[in-house]
């Protein structure tokens, strides 16, 4: 049986000006389960990243609730990778612990075994500016694991990459998460990426966003994410969320 990690109910944004009140969110409900891999998708403007800032608690909801199981810790990660180019990678990769005043020797010793691990431990002494663009979101990604996250929220995290490099970060990512057993929410653009990575995707309708749709993506020989894009059920997945998404060229 899987475990449930976060109830969604009912969650409303609305922001405000002096005359006016927008509707940003209405009624989202879904729940996510441990070490599930869930993607948002849905068209612009209709509110994905505000349901990623509501559950970190960068944003306040204007009505409805989430409850997580148990405390948790959440590691956020951005579409830029915000690396300081003056700190080494390691320095980067230290930086949540030093905030949170959990950086000792364990917890160093840690991130340097996940920089070794996934290929970045020949560039930990050198400066952000010695990587290429996938490297530095794999460092992001590490940064943000240095924490140990229960849950890890990824907002457009890969959108500022060219297509091959995205697609190479994508699997690497996908990996590194599985790996350390973590569970993701992704907000993406990408129809493609969003199947290729995901256990579910859910499909949020224009503004105000609502659930539209939940699919649970079931590909047969699934394994990484270039790889599953070419499984026989990938088209339908896609074609189904196209639809769903209501796109007018």
């Amino acid at each position: 049986m899987k475990n449930k990690i976060l109830s969604v109910k009912n969650l409303k944004k609305c922001f405000h000006d002096k005359k006016t009140e927008i509707k940003a969110l209405e009624d989202i409900s879904f729940d996510i389960y441990d070490k599930e891999f869930v993607s948002i998708v849905g068209p612009s403007g209709c509110g994905k990243s505000t349901i990623l800032s509501i559950l970190s608690g960068l944003e306040k909801q204007s009505d409805g609730e989430f409850k997580f199981s148990k405390d948790v810790t959440i590691g956020y990660m951005l579409q830029d990778d915000s690396l300081f180019f003056w700190r080494t990678i390691l320095e980067n990769c230290l930086i949540g612990l030093e905030i949170t005043g959990k950086l000792n020797e364990e917890s160093k010793n840690y991130v340097i075994q996940l920089l070794q691990t996934y290929g970045l431990g020949d560039f930990m002494n050198k400066y952000p500016s010695s990587l290429s663009g996938g490297m530095r979101q794999r460092v992001a990604l590490i940064r943000t694991l240095a924490i140990k996250p229960d849950i890890l929220l990824l907002d457009e995290a890969m959108s500022a990459l060219d297509y091959q490099s995205r697609l190479a970060i994508s699997d690497d990512i996908y990996k590194i998460i599985k790996n350390e057993g973590k569970t993701a929410i992704m907000v993406t653009h990408d129809i493609a990426e969003a199947i290729s990575m995901s256990d579910r995707v859910i499909v949020i309708s224009k503004r105000p966003g609502t659930v539209k749709s939940i699919y649970d993506i079931e590909l047969s020989n699934k394994s990484t994410p270039i790889n599953n894009r070419k499984c026989k059920e990938f088209s339908l997945y896609y074609d189904k969320i196209w639809r769903d998404l209501d796109v007018h060229i």
